[in-house]
């Protein structure tokens, strides 16, 4: 029997399971790059909860239990910068990383701000790649962080990003 996974907004409550969740799932991205030291493995409670209040976050639920989450800002230049998009290890390659972003792009298409949508991965990163490629990002531009790691920055013009469809729906059902 399936579990319903719901997506939603974050709330100040989500705090410490995201976090949990961030340093469980930034671990291989650590091993890749041989860093244990990057931000999303060091990021306090404090910081996240910060970051929260700027911007938008989006969390997906089994039951009471968060297992992923993606969040974003929009700048004064119309940039919305989504960051952090992570999913359970257990739950990785269902669709849920992409039902997210999905559903964090219609959210900031929906403001007038929001004219490009704009993220950053490691250029190792080949699953990341893969995944936003399929979404309709391309590479920008690249910035050499240290011997082991490049960041690629990739954008897509928000008036691309696709209307809310079936797969931007708040629920979907899963074998869990």
């Amino acid at each position: 029997m399936g579990m319903s996974v719901t997506i939603s907004a974050a709330t100040a409550e989500d705090a410490e399971q995201i976090l949990k969740l961030q340093y469980l799932c930034y671990q291989s991205e650590a091993e890749l790059y041989g860093d244990y030291r990057m931000e999303p493995l060091t990021q306090s409670l404090e910081d996240l909860r910060d970051e929260l209040g700027r911007g938008h976050a989006l969390v997906a639920r089994l039951g009471d239990e968060v297992i992923a989450s993606v969040r974003g800002e929009v700048d004064g230049e119309g940039t919305a910068t989504l960051g952090k998009l992570i999913v359970h290890p257990r739950m990785q390659r269902h669709g849920l990383g992409g039902r997210l972003l999905d559903a964090i792009e219609a959210h900031f298409a929906g403001e007038p701000a929001a004219r490009r949508f704009q993220l950053l991965t490691g250029h190792r990163s080949e699953r990341n790649l893969r995944l936003y490629r399929s979404h309709g990002y391309a590479p920008v531009s690249t910035r050499v962080m240290n011997p082991k790691l490049t960041l690629v920055t990739m954008e897509k013009d928000a008036a691309a990003a696709a209307v809310p469809s079936a797969r931007t729906a708040g629920t979907f059902v899963t074998s869990a």
